[in-house]
């Protein structure tokens, strides 16, 4: 879409003149190597009935500012969770102007990003606000967004310390709801899909708070881990080789992890039907599934077999699909990111 390369080349240009080195790497890392999660935020613009450039901005606004701030605290993970909870704030306040704006770089070892981040959030606010049925999702985007704050937790180098932190942290917001493993309940919750189905789902008039906790309760935690466990499957080599966290390690096993991952992706194709305007939300989640199987790392001779296991799982519409997001991956050099 037209619209999405002028908003990107728009934050690139921006990113490009942030003052410090490291922060203007990762703003510019964050829109070259993730235009996937990029196209794929624009994609929930065609959730509502009627198409709304303002969403469309919001949507790609928000993405950037999230994989940016992904980027960052991952770099200077040294610097604790504080640093990583304190950055990820702007994902709360993106979504709420009636919240005072914080100081994001308070404990990070950078902090010259030329209003980088500000304007982000501030172009989100000024248009949350606009959205006809903003006020009947609020609630569950503030949720949504506070949940999101584990990411910082993502990121702690130490193994073991990290586990102990988001075991802790899904106890503290899941306590009670056995239905998922608290590796998983923490891995739904840091991916932010959840939010931008929020935004779309806002974007509509004449909406329902109802309607709105039955949104949030397909997409997290069962699109959203979807997401995240796919993700993981397809990082697993590089994961392995930077010691790096890797959420499908906690099954034990590959196979394990394929069975898994088999059954949330059905789970989550049999829910996203079920919502109102649900071919829609299906179109979405088969795209995603289609775009994680789509990488190479996911077609190496190791890894085929459980690919194809998780393609099959899909449905039909992703088996079309792939081949598509293939040729996308070709076309933008994407073809491992």
């Amino acid at each position: 879409m037209r619209e999405v390369s002028g908003e990107v080349d728009r934050w690139r240009t921006f990113a490009g003149d942030i003052p410090d080195d490291a922060l203007r790497h990762d703003a510019l890392a964050a829109i070259k190597d993730k235009r996937a999660n990029i196209d794929g935020a624009a994609l929930f613009w065609t959730l509502p009935r009627v198409r709304s450039r303002e969403l469309l901005r919001l949507l790609v606004a928000y993405e950037i500012l999230a994989d940016f701030l992904d980027c960052t605290s991952e770099r200077a993970a040294h610097a604790g969770t504080a640093n990583g909870r304190q950055l990820h704030r702007a994902l709360i306040e993106a979504l709420d102007p009636d919240l005072e704006v914080s100081d994001y770089y308070r404990y990070h070892p950078w902090a010259r990003d030329g209003g980088y981040v500000r304007a982000l959030v501030e172009t989100c606010r000024q248009i949350c606000v606009r959205l006809p049925s903003y006020e009947a999702a609020r609630p569950l985007l503030h949720r949504a967004a506070c949940l999101t704050q584990v990411l910082a937790l993502n990121h702690e180098p130490n193994p073991r310390r990290r586990n102990e932190l988001l075991r802790a942290w899904a106890d503290e917001h899941f306590a009670g709801h056995d239905e998922l493993a608290w590796f998983e309940w923490s891995g739904g919750a840091s991916a932010w899909l959840t939010v931008l189905a929020l935004l779309a789902f806002a974007a509509d008039p004449g909406r329902e708070p109802r309607e709105a906790k039955e949104t949030y309760a397909v997409y997290l935690p069962w699109v959203s881990l979807t997401g995240t466990m796919l993700d993981s499957y397809g990082d697993i080599a590089e994961d392995a080789a930077n010691t790096a966290h890797s959420y499908i390690a906690h099954y034990g096993s590959t196979g394990t992890a394929a069975e898994r991952i088999a059954e949330l992706i059905r789970v989550s194709v049999d829910r996203t039907a079920s919502l109102r305007d649900g071919e829609r939300h299906l179109v979405i989640a088969s795209c995603m599934i289609a775009m994680y199987l789509s990488k190479d790392s996911v077609r190496t001779p190791q890894t085929r077999a459980l690919t194809r296991s998780l393609t099959h799982a899909a449905g039909p519409l992703t088996r079309l699909l792939l081949p598509v997001l293939r040729a996308w991956r070709l076309i933008y050099g994407q073809r491992s990111t």
